[in-house]
C-alpha cells in the first residue's frame, strides 16, 4: 500500500477530496438507508453498506486505470465515444427501462443491474466537445461554422436527454455553454446557441403537453409550483432536517428525518449530512468542491496542451455544478432536480462515471506535473552547461 501512494502523482490534493468525499459516502448513506431496512424488512443493517462499498471500490479501481492512461487517448476516441452516446441515449428512448415515471436506464444483460445513459453523455459530449473546441476555435468564422462542430452535438445530446431528466440536461448545457466561453468560442455564437436551446427547449416543452407520456411537463410543472409555493412534502422535511441539525448536529446516525425524508440516501442525502453533523458538515461539503474547483482551475492554467486544460476543466464544472444543483435543492433555493451529489449519495451509475471523470481529471494533472518536472530537469542541466562553458 504504502509503494502504490508513493507511486501515484497527480495532484494529491484531488486523490485526497475524493478520499474523503467518498467516507462522508460510507457514513452518510449507511445512516440513510437505516430506514429503508425495516421498509423491506430484509433485517439486514449492513446490506446498503456493502454496497455502496463495493461502489467505491470499484470506483477506485476505475479511477485509477483512467488516472494511468494518457489523457490524449480521450481525443484519439472522441467522436467513437460521441456515437456511442447517441446510440446509448436513442436506444433509452425506444426500449429504456421506465422508472419513477422516466426512461433514464438500461438494463445490463445477466447481472440484473441498470445503467443511467445520461451519466454517459455527459462524459461523451465534454470529451467530444473538448477535443472540437481545442481542433476547431481558430478555424470558426461564422455562426454557420459553429453550428455544425459545436452547437448541433450540445443540443442534439440535451434533447434527446432533456424529455425524461430536465436537471441533468439543464447541468450540461450549462457546462457546454462555459467550456465554449472558456474555450475562446465568440461571445455572440455562444449567445446564438443560448438562445438556440431555449427555442428547442420551449418546443419541447409545447410537445409535453400533446405527449405528457412521452415528456414530463407536468412534472416539472408541479415542482416549480411547489417551489414558487414554498410547499411540498420534500422540501419541507429538507428544511427540517437541516434547521435540526443547528451547529455541531445531532451525531452520526441520529439523523430522526430520515425516516420522513423520501431518497434520503440520493437526492437529499446533504440535509441528512447537515442534520447530522450540522453547520460545520454543511460546510465541510461546500468547501470539498469549491476546493475541486479552485485545484481544476489552478491545474489547468498550467497545462499546456489546450485538449487538456478544456477536458479536466470540463469534466470538473460538470461535477461542481451538480453538487450544487443538489445543495441547491435541500435548501429549497431551486426546484427539485433528482440530481445526486457527486461522490456522495447511493448509486452505481452516477458513482461509477464521477470516478471516471476524476480519473481523467487526475491523467491530466500527472501530465501538468510530469512536463514541470521536465522542464526543471532540462533547466537544471542548461545552467550546468552554462556554468561548465564559463
Amino acid at each position: 500500500m504504502t509503494n502504490l501512494v508513493q507511486t501515484i502523482r497527480g495532484d494529491k490534493v484531488i486523490w485526497m477530496i475524493a478520499v474523503i468525499l467518498c467516507i462522508a459516502s460510507l457514513m452518510a448513506v449507511y445512516s440513510a438507508t437505516s430506514s429503508m431496512v425495516y421498509e423491506q424488512l430484509d433485517g439486514s443493517s449492513h446490506k446498503y453498506l456493502i454496497q455502496q462499498l463495493m461502489f467505491i471500490c470499484l470506483g477506485a479501481v476505475v479511477t485509477y486505470v483512467c488516472y494511468r492512461f494518457h489523457y490524449m487517448i480521450y481525443a484519439r476516441l472522441s467522436l467513437i465515444i460521441f456515437i456511442i452516446t447517441l446510440v446509448a441515449l436513442v436506444y433509452t428512448k425506444i426500449w429504456g427501462i421506465e422508472i419513477h415515471d422516466a426512461k433514464r436506464w438500461i438494463g445490463i444483460p445477466w447481472i440484473n443491474k441498470t445503467i443511467q445513459t445520461s451519466d454517459f453523455a455527459k462524459l461523451g459530449l465534454i470529451v467530444f466537445l473538448a477535443h472540437t473546441l481545442s481542433k476547431k476555435q481558430d478555424t470558426i468564422k461564422s455562426f454557420k461554422q459553429a453550428f455544425m462542430p459545436l452547437i448541433l452535438p450540445v443540443l442534439t445530446v440535451c434533447a434527446l436527454i432533456v424529455s425524461d431528466d430536465l436537471s441533468t440536461a439543464f447541468i450540461l448545457f450549462a457546462t457546454c455553454i462555459t467550456l465554449m466561453f472558456i474555450g475562446r468560442v465568440k461571445v455572440q455564437y455562444i449567445a446564438g446557441m443560448l438562445l438556440a436551446g431555449i427555442f428547442l427547449f420551449a418546443f419541447i416543452f409545447m410537445l409535453g403537453t400533446f405527449f405528457p407520456e412521452h415528456i414530463r411537463v407536468e412534472t416539472w410543472v408541479s415542482r416549480f409550483n411547489d417551489f414558487f409555493a414554498q410547499t411540498g412534502y420534500q422540501a419541507d422535511q429538507s428544511k427540517i432536517a437541516i434547521a435540526s441539525g443547528e451547529f455541531l448536529g445531532v451525531g452520526p446516525g441520529n439523523s430522526i428525518q430520515k425516516n420522513y425524508l423520501p431518497y434520503a440516501y440520493a437526492d437529499y442525502i446533504y440535509a441528512i449530512i447537515c442534520e447530522e453533523y450540522g453547520l460545520v458538515g454543511g460546510i465541510l461539503m461546500i468547501l470539498l468542491y469549491l476546493a475541486l474547483l479552485l485545484r481544476c482551475t489552478i491545474m489547468v492554467t498550467k497545462c499546456p496542451k489546450t485538449f487538456g486544460a478544456i477536458l479536466a476543466y470540463g469534466l470538473c464544472l460538470n461535477i461542481v455544478f451538480q453538487a450544487f444543483a443538489n445543495i441547491a435543492v435541500s435548501v429549497q433555493m431551486v426546484p427539485a432536480t433528482g440530481l445526486t451529489l457527486p461522490l456522495v449519495s447511493m448509486g452505481g451509475t452516477s458513482m461509477l462515471f464521477t470516478c471516471i471523470s476524476l480519473g481523467i481529471i487526475l491523467s491530466v494533472s500527472r501530465y501538468v506535473q510530469e512536463a514541470r518536472m521536465q522542464k526543471l530537469v532540462l533547466s537544471e542541466i542548461e545552467e550546468q552547461i552554462d556554468e561548465s562553458d564559463n
